[in-house]
C-alpha cells in the first residue's frame, strides 16, 4: 500500500517513520537510532519525517537529521528513503519556539541541505506558523527557496484551513502535516482531512498513536477489544483507522525501538470494517 505526496510523482509507504524520538530527551544511542531507521527501510518504510529541531537544545540543533544522514550512508539512490524535514523552530535552553522570520528560515535550509547531505530537498515544511511574523512571509521565503531549486516540494505543519488557503495562493502546497490520532480528531471534525485530500495535498498525521500520551490506547476498551478480534496490537488498529481516511492520508508514527517501527508498518495489512471504523469515530477526545 502507498501514498502518493501531493501533486507529485513521488510514491511513499502508507506507514512513515516520525523520527523525533531518535532524537529528543530520552533518546536512545546513536547506534540503536540508526538501527531503528534501517529496520524501518526493512519493514518497507520508505518515507522518514525529521525536523531541524529535533535535538535536546540549540547547541545540539541538527541531531536528527545528521542522524538519519549516518544511518542511511552507503546505501544506493534506490535504496534510500524520501526524507522530509521541516524548519521554522528553535531550541532555546530546551524549550520550543517559534521562528518564522524569512532570514531564519533561509538559514535553517540551508543548514539542512548540509545536514542531510542533498543539494535539493525533496519536501520541506513551515514546522509552525509564527504569530510575531505575517504568514505569508514565511511562506513567500519558502517558495523563494523553492524557485532556486533548494526545496522540490513545499509543506506546511500545525495549520489551519484558512492558513492552507492563504500558502497555496503562493506556492503549490503538497503537504499538511498536523496532530491526528483516536484521541484528537479535531482535523476529522473541522473537515481539514477530507479538504486536504480534495485538494491534491498529503495528510500526514503526527503523533498518530498518541504522542506523548500513547501509553493512553491500549486503556482505551474499544481499541484493545477490536486489536484482540484481529490478532494485532492496539496501536495497530489506531494506524489502520488513520489509513481508512483516505488515500492521501501518510501517518508517520514515532519509534525508538526496532520493534515499535516493525509493529508499526504491519498497520497496512490491518483491514477494518465499516462498523470497526464508525464505533472509533466515535471514541472521545
Amino acid at each position: 500500500m502507498h501514498r502518493t505526496i501531493g501533486i507529485t510523482d513521488i510514491k511513499a509507504f502508507a506507514i512513515g517513520l516520525g523520527a523525533m524520538p531518535l532524537s529528543i530527551a530520552g533518546r536512545p544511542d546513536a547506534e540503536q537510532g540508526k538501527a531503528v531507521i534501517l529496520a524501518a527501510l526493512e519493514a518497507g518504510v520508505d518515507f522518514i519525517d525529521t525536523a531541524d529541531c529535533y535535538c535536546i537544545d540549540d547547541n545540539d540543533f541538527g541531531h536528527n537529521e545528521k542522524l538519519i544522514t549516518s544511518a542511511l550512508a552507503g546505501l544506493s539512490a534506490a535504496q534510500r528513503p524520501t526524507v522530509a524535514t521541516k524548519g521554522g523552530l528553535t531550541r532555546p535552553g530546551g524549550r520550543w519556539e517559534r521562528n518564522g522570520l524569512p532570514e531564519h528560515l533561509r538559514n535553517a535550509c540551508e543548514k539542512s541541505l548540509r545536514n542531510l547531505g542533498v543539494e535539493t530537498i525533496v519536501l520541506y515544511q513551515l514546522h509552525a506558523p509564527d504569530s510575531a511574523v505575517p504568514f505569508s512571509d514565511s511562506v513567500g521565503e519558502l517558495a523563494r527557496l523553492h524557485e532556486q531549486g533548494k526545496i522540490a516540494n513545499v509543506g506546511l505543519s500545525n495549520v489551519d484551513k484558512d492558513q492552507i488557503d492563504t500558502a497555496k495562493d503562493i506556492v503549490p502546497i503538497s503537504s499538511v502535516q498536523n496532530e491526528c490520532h483516536v484521541l484528537y480528531k479535531k482535523d476529522m471534525a473541522n473537515g481539514l482531512v477530507d479538504y486536504c485530500g480534495t485538494q491534491g495535498i498529503t495528510y500526514i498525521p503526527y503523533s498518530p498513536v498518541g504522542g506523548d500520551g500513547h501509553k493512553k490506547l491500549p486503556e482505551v476498551h474499544l481499541l484493545a477489544e477490536i486489536a484482540s478480534k484481529h490478532g494485532v496490537s492496539v496501536y495497530q488498529v489506531a494506524l489502520a483507522w488513520l489509513l481508512h481516511k483516505g488515500d492521501h492520508v501518510l501517518p508517520i508514527p514515532g519509534a525508538s525501538r526496532i520493534s515499535s517501527i516493525r509493529d508499526s508498518a504491519k498497520a497496512v495489512e490491518l483491514r477494518l470494517s465499516p462498523e470497526e471504523v464508525a464505533r472509533i469515530d466515535a471514541i472521545p477526545d
